[in-house]
């Protein structure tokens, strides 16, 4: 496994080392120690999640506010997403700042997204099932999102905005600079 540093700090690219022969592959998709050692501390993951989706379905921009603040292992089981992080520490110096990843089934890559940003994609394939390894138990009274196109953060979701499909809590999530819950 390859673990790829990003421009923004702690978002960690994971490129799979594959091991092929005529009978198809072999991979090691997770080892605890190797990600620690990447990312610099001890990261526990106690709940893993699935969703299914079709074209056009965005799900995000999330986060949990603390002590409920997640860290997040991802990757796409079958077909195809652009991944979208965005830093929401008012204490650092790339927050409101964005990196875009295309994950698919094909190439395999996993995404460590650390405490303290929002996290969301939209399915760019006819569907897609997208995968997650979280540090932190689901608290629906701690959620929070952000709007997918607020302006600030100049995020090209590579769709037409016709072509979105959004939840109902989705459609109402303020803009960055609304937010009155992030993180220091």
């Amino acid at each position: 496994m390859k673990f790829i540093p990003q421009e923004i700090a702690d978002v960690i690219l994971i490129e799979p080392t594959l091991i092929e022969d005529s009978r198809g592959y072999f991979f090691e998709t997770f080892r605890q120690d190797l990600l620690n050692q990447a990312i610099g501390y001890n990261v526990d993951f106690i709940q893993e999640n699935e969703s299914k989706s079709n074209k056009g379905v965005l799900r995000g921009l999330h986060y949990q506010l603390a002590p409920f603040s997640q860290a997040k292992l991802v990757k796409v089981l079958e077909g195809s997403v652009l991944d979208i992080v965005v830093d929401i520490r008012r204490s650092s110096s790339t927050f409101g700042k964005h990196i875009s990843f295309e994950l698919t089934s094909e190439n395999k890559r996993q995404l460590f997204v650390p405490q303290g940003f929002a996290h969301g994609f939209v399915v760019l394939s006819k569907s897609a099932t997208f995968s997650y390894k979280v540090d932190n138990y689901y608290s629906p009274e701690n959620e929070r999102g952000i709007a997918f196109d607020d302006e600030s953060l100049g995020i090209d979701w590579r769709l037409p905005k016709n072509l979105i499909q959004l939840s109902y809590k989705d459609k109402n999530n303020p803009r960055l600079d609304d937010s009155q819950d992030l993180l220091n």
